[in-house]
This record gives C-alpha cells, sequence and structure tokens, in this order.
C-alpha cells in the first residue's frame, strides 16, 4: 500500500512537472514582443470607446464608440491588441503568416452617436491567454477631404 501511494504522489508530480513545461509566465515572454507604438490615445476630448458589459471572450467583445463632442468622426475595421506586463503594453503577435488586412470601409460617428461594433480577432490573434489587455482603434478627427486628425482610443479588458 505505502509503495503505491508513493508511485502515485510520484505520478501526480510528472504529469504537473509535464504540464506546466512549455507555459511561460508573462514576465519571461515581454523580451520577446515589441513594445507598444502607441505613446499617446484617448486623447480626443469628447469621445470614447468603452467594453461592453458582459462581452468579454478569449476571441472577441463588443466595442461601445461614443461621440459626445461636436466633431465628424470616421473609425474603421483596424484595431490592435496588446498586453499589460510589468505596467508596460506589448504587442500581441499575430497566429498568421504573411501579410493581412481589414476591409477598407469608413464608419461615421458624427456628434450625438453611440454605436457598438463587435470584434472577433481569433482569426488574427488566436484565442488570448489569461491576462490584461487592450485594443486600440484608430479614429479620425474629420474635417473635410484630406483634412483630418488620427487619433488613438484604448479599452482596456482582463482575461480571466
Amino acid at each position: 500500500m505505502k509503495k503505491l501511494l508513493i508511485f502515485i504522489l510520484l505520478l501526480i508530480g510528472i504529469i504537473s512537472a509535464a504540464c506546466s513545461i512549455g507555459a511561460v509566465p508573462p514576465q519571461d515572454r515581454a523580451s520577446d514582443l515589441k513594445p507598444t507604438e502607441f505613446e499617446t490615445v484617448n486623447d480626443l476630448e469628447g469621445v470614447s470607446i468603452k467594453i461592453k458589459d458582459g462581452t468579454v471572450s478569449s476571441t472577441g467583445l463588443t466595442l461601445v464608440l461614443e461621440n459626445n463632442s461636436e466633431k465628424e468622426c470616421i473609425y474603421s475595421e483596424s484595431y490592435v491588441l496588446e498586453e499589460k506586463i510589468n505596467d508596460q503594453w506589448y504587442q500581441v503577435p499575430v497566429v498568421i503568416e504573411g501579410d493581412y488586412g481589414f476591409e477598407d470601409i469608413g464608419y461615421e460617428l458624427n456628434p450625438g452617436d453611440k454605436r457598438e461594433w463587435e470584434v472577433n480577432w481569433e482569426w488574427l490573434y488566436g484565442s488570448l491567454d489569461k491576462g490584461e489587455y487592450r485594443i486600440i482603434k484608430d479614429i479620425l478627427d474629420f474635417r473635410e477631404t484630406g483634412d483630418f486628425d488620427t487619433h488613438y482610443l484604448a479599452a482596456e479588458f482582463a482575461i480571466n
């Protein structure tokens, strides 16, 4: 009986060790990741994005874009995901090889508008691991053709 108990404990130890192989803590992965390219986010006064409650999953979420300014804004299908590691933001690597792109379409976000935008990133980033993340969308402060400023809006979320 004693030998069986020792054997079971050894087996559990071996299985536990095998399961942890390849599981790299986020702080150790940071050296392999590119740091954020976005020094300034959420600087378009009166225009914001937030995560719709209850929509976060490891493969997507729904954003709420809101324009409480007098500015005419335009946003597109493009976005970037970043992970927070040791209080620094890093780009989440894409899982597809080669080139990729987003549909080239502009959605108006007029003064007073509030829109929902659903994103599924599994095709581009795969399923996210447990951690702290943010999604970044570019939005144009549009005045007229050729006259606009590009801003970046970010919303943070967690995968548990």
